[in-house]
C-alpha cells in the first residue's frame, strides 16, 4: 500500500503506556470524494438498506451475542477483526513505533475520505470516529477491555480501540502479514462505525436480550460479515486512487481467511464448534470482503437478506 506522504487523520488518540484497570477474559474477537461519477456505484441507498434491516429485525426479533457486548452505554460492537490472544495470557504492552502510528493515522484518513464521500452522495453527513491506540488495557464507554480481545469498536463513544500488538500476533501467530492486512482490520472496525451511524448497531443492542444463543451467534456473524463487506467497499474506492499495490488485496483476503471462526478454532483448540461461530467462517469472511471490493456498492453488503 502506497500510504507514505498521504494525509494523516487528526482523530487518533495515543494512549499507549497509560493503560490501567484490569484484564477481562477474552471476548467473542475512506476526505476522498467518490471517484468517477460522484455516487457510490448506484443500487440501493443507505436508507433503503436500513429499512430492510429494521424489517428483518422485526420479523426475526433477534440481535447480537450478549457475550460480545458489555451491558449499558451502547455496548461493544459484536467482535472485531478476530480473536487473537497473547499466549502468555497478558498483553505485551509494547508501544507501537512512530511509523505504525503514522500508518494507522493514514489509513484512518483514507476511511474518512471514502465514507464522507459515500454519505455525501446519499445526502447524509459522515461523522468521523476516533481511533484510540492503547497498550495492555483500556477503559472505554463500553467498560474495561484488554488487548487479548483484539481491536474493537465501542458505539457508546464512537471510537475504535486498537492495541497494535494485534498486528504482530496476526503476522507471527497466524501468518497474515502485510500492511494491507492491517489496513483491512482498521477498515473492518470502521465498518462497525458505519453500522452505528446508520442505526444497525443500536437496533442490535435493543433486540439482543430477546435472543437465544444460537440466534445471537447467527446475527453476530451477519453483523461481522457486513463489516467485512464495508471494508471491501472502502478498498474498492481506495484502489481507484491508485495507492494499492499488487498483492495488497491478497494480503487482506489472507487475513480474512486466517481469522475466520473455523480456522481460529482449529488453531487454538484443534477442533471446530460451528454453533459457536460469531464472526463467520474463513470462506464467508473472504467472500464478503471480496464482494464489497468488486462492486463498491453498499447494496451488495446486505448480509441480513442474502444467504451468507
Amino acid at each position: 500500500m502506497l500510504w507514505k506522504g498521504r494525509r494523516q487523520s487528526d482523530n487518533v488518540e495515543d494512549q499507549r503506556g497509560q493503560g490501567g484497570g484490569f484484564n477481562l477474559p477474552r471476548g467473542g474477537p475512506g476526505r476522498l470524494r467518490i471517484p468517477i461519477g460522484g455516487r457510490s456505484g448506484g443500487g440501493m441507498s443507505l436508507s433503503t438498506i436500513i429499512i430492510l434491516v429494521v424489517l428483518y429485525f422485526g420479523l426475526k426479533a433477534i440481535g447480537i451475542d450478549p457475550l460480545q457486548i458489555l451491558a449499558g452505554g451502547g455496548g461493544l460492537a459484536p467482535g472485531g477483526g478476530g480473536q487473537i490472544t497473547d499466549n502468555s495470557g497478558e498483553g505485551t504492552g509494547a508501544p507501537a513505533s512512530d511509523e505504525m502510528k503514522q500508518f494507522v493515522s493514514t489509513v484512518l484518513a483514507e476511511t474518512e475520505d471514502t465514507w464522507s464521500g459515500i454519505f455525501q452522495a446519499e445526502g447524509l453527513t459522515y461523522e468521523d470516529p476516533k481511533l484510540v491506540l492503547f497498550s495492555g488495557q483500556i477503559r472505554s464507554a463500553c467498560g474495561f477491555a484488554s488487548s487479548a480481545a483484539g481491536p474493537f469498536y465501542c458505539p457508546g463513544d464512537r471510537k475504535v480501540y486498537l492495541d497494535t500488538t494485534f498486528f504482530q500476533q496476526l503476522d507471527q501467530q497466524f501468518g497474515a502479514s502485510g500492511d494491507f492486512a492491517q489496513a483491512y482490520v482498521i477498515a473492518h472496525e470502521v465498518g462497525h462505525h458505519v453500522q452505528n451511524l446508520t442505526g444497525i448497531l443500536p437496533k442490535f443492542n435493543q433486540m439482543r436480550q430477546q435472543m437465544g444463543e444460537a440466534e445471537a451467534n447467527h446475527m453476530s456473524v451477519q453483523v461481522e460479515l457486513q463489516a467485512d463487506c464495508f471494508a471491501g467497499v472502502w478498498a474498492h474506492f481506495t484502489g481507484q486512487k491508485g495507492i494499492l499495490e499488487q498483492g495488497d488485496m491478497d494480503e487482506a483476503l489472507n487475513a480474512a481467511q486466517q481469522i475466520g471462526d473455523d480456522t481460529m478454532q482449529k488453531k487454538t483448540q484443534g477442533y471446530v464448534v460451528p454453533e459457536s461461530f460469531n464472526h463467520g467462517t474463513s470462506e464467508q469472511r473472504q467472500t464478503w470482503l471480496a464482494r464489497g471490493y468488486r462492486s463498491g456498492k453498499l447494496s451488495d453488503c446486505d448480509t441480513f437478506n442474502t444467504p451468507i
